[in-house]
């Protein structure tokens, strides 16, 4: 049917039939053109009949909530890369609901005596079989420890670890074939992002990752007392369960609730807009899926965060890029826009430069005049997806990530107090990663101490060594050099030039001091300088000449 590695192909032959089936069935059927399906197959899938009640992206979006847990969370990272698809695909792909049917009880509790060696009963002092919540990698239910401590237990769904294997598999194929065979693979690293996908998803899969990532964030935000990440118990966390103290508070999008509780809108607001600013700006590690049902505000008035399994990092020079990139943009500078897009290597090489440049400064325009509470994240967003994927931009992965946390964060602090400047409450921060970018960083600074013990290393060898080429010169040894006779003419012949070079330099420098004096001198000394000159320009043009001859 396809052709790719024989064992693989006859092993996953029947996924494929379901996967292809699933895209003809909801009308992509011409697509598989792309793929080397034989004809028969392709007459046989495209019969399905396609409901005109529901659009071409739309059914897009079901054919992956369909085909299961591996494409429902590859519909997820695709809705945060406007420049693999169309505006209009990417927004329906953020409609992806990743809520599935419960595992019956008895299966969760056999991975639960599998993965702790003991039967739950006897670790938990109580243990709820109907999850609080369920998704295509797992489910989380209340427990309490034998100490009394209130947990949650996520538990990764029986035999999810295979399913998942078959289809990275099948992707990187797909994308193996559609990168070397199709004119796509010239204008896109798709095989560069099946590989981040599988990173990514296999990542989320091991909650020991989890679980770091937890403590992580707990180190981060110590001694904030706005900000509340729950402790992870190590001793019953594996791979495939999550044992989490449990956050007990209210939505923190029930407006309703938080006020009759008597909390501070605007306050609980500001601590949201802390978070983003402090693991954005200053840490560089930030919460990548902070939706409602992840934030809860305490009894304390603290914002308790939950399910650390998708995280995204910058750098510090990603944060100086973007502090760069948003002072530019804030300016109104489209040209600055492409320069810093051109800088962190976002534009292709063959960029129209010009045609980016005016559809940027169509876009800025839209803003000008406009106070920053007033510009909204989402709709800023919304409108650089047609230019992202026109101009075929490439920002990394990690930068999509931040725009969706970015877009959840803002949304949730528009709920609470919709007055709420989160651009002026960032802005000094903003202004030190730019004024950072401006002076020696600490990075910079060890380079240069590297650099200079280099540069030690070398200044104490050089007397050595050369001693020990001058005692071989006054001995008349050979010096081994590995350069053949051709090369070594090449050698002198450069050096010669060189030498050349640097005698008319002299030469010409020495008239020029003594040119003022000339009128002073006698006859001999005018006529020695005027043999000087000529003799400069004439070595000069033969040192020319020898060079074009030469080329």
């Amino acid at each position: 049917m396809i052709n790719f590695p024989v064992t693989r192909r006859l092993s996953h032959l029947r996924r494929y039939q379901e996967m292809l089936g699933v895209f003809a069935r909801h009308g992509f059927g011409s697509a598989l053109d792309l793929l080397p399906v034989e004809r028969k197959w392709i007459r046989r899938l495209r019969p399905y009949p396609v409901s005109e009640l529901q659009t071409l992206p739309a059914h897009f979006r079901i054919a992956l909530e369909e085909l299961g847990p591996t494409f429902v969370k590859l519909g997820q990272i695709l809705s945060t890369r406007p420049d693999l698809l169309p505006p209009v695909y990417v927004s329906e792909l953020s409609r992806l609901q990743d809520k599935v049917a419960p595992v019956p009880w008895k299966e969760i509790r056999e991975v639960i005596k599998n993965e702790l060696g003991a039967p739950p009963e006897t670790i938990f002092d109580n243990l709820d079989p109907t999850p609080i919540a369920a998704a295509s990698l797992g489910q989380v239910h209340a427990a309490t420890l034998q100490d009394g401590a209130k947990v949650v237990v996520k538990v990764q769904r029986p035999n999810i670890l295979h399913t998942i294997e078959v289809d990275l598999q099948i992707l990187e194929d797909l994308a193996h074939y559609v990168q070397r065979h199709t004119p796509l693979g010239d204008l896109y690293e798709l095989e560069e992002f099946a590989s981040d996908f599988a990173n990514t998803l296999k990542a989320e899969l091991n909650y020991l990752r989890e679980g770091r990532n937890a403590d992580r964030f707990r180190k981060a935000f110590r001694g904030e007392r706005y900000i509340y990440i729950p402790e992870v118990h190590w001793q019953y966390t594996t791979q495939r369960v999550l044992v989490l103290e449990r956050i007990e508070g209210i939505k923190i999008t029930d407006i309703g609730a938080l006020q009759a509780a008597g909390f501070d809108l605007d306050k609980l607001a500001l601590h949201a807009a802390r978070m983003s600013v402090k693991e954005i700006l200053e840490d560089g590690f930030f919460h990548a899926d902070p939706h409602p049902g992840n934030l809860f505000v305490m009894e304390s008035g603290a914002i308790g965060v939950m399910d650390f399994g998708m995280t995204g990092l910058l750098s510090e020079q990603d944060r100086i890029n973007l502090a760069r990139l948003y002072g530019v943009a804030v300016q109104l500078d489209a040209e600055g826009v492409v320069d810093e897009l051109i800088h962190i290597r976002a534009a292709p090489p063959d960029v129209d430069r010009g045609a980016l440049a005016r559809d940027i400064h169509r876009l800025l325009r839209q803003y000008h005049g406009l106070p920053l509470k007033a510009i909204h994240t989402a709709e800023v967003i919304q409108n650089i997806r047609p230019i992202v994927f026109e101009h075929r931009l490439h920002l990394p992965s990690n930068y999509w990530l931040l725009a969706k946390s970015l877009v959840m964060m803002e949304g949730i602090g528009r709920r609470l107090a919709p007055e709420f400047d989160i651009f002026a409450f960032s802005q000094p921060q903003v202004a030190r990663l730019a004024l950072r970018a401006l002076t020696p960083s600490r990075r910079t600074v060890e380079q240069l101490f590297r650099q200079g013990l280099v540069w030690s290393d070398l200044f104490n060898a050089l007397p050595r060594t050369g001693l020990r080429l001058l005692n071989r010169l006054e001995q008349r040894e050979p010096i081994p050099l590995s350069l053949d006779k051709r090369s070594l003419d090449r050698l002198d012949t450069l050096v010669t030039r060189l030498a050349l070079s640097l005698i008319v330099a002299g030469m010409i420098i020495g008239i020029a001091i003594m040119t003022p004096a000339i009128s002073e001198s006698n006859t001999f000394v005018r006529v020695m300088l005027g043999l000087a000159f000529v003799v400069s320009l004439g070595l000069g043009l033969g040192i020319v000449f020898s060079i074009l001859r030469r080329r």
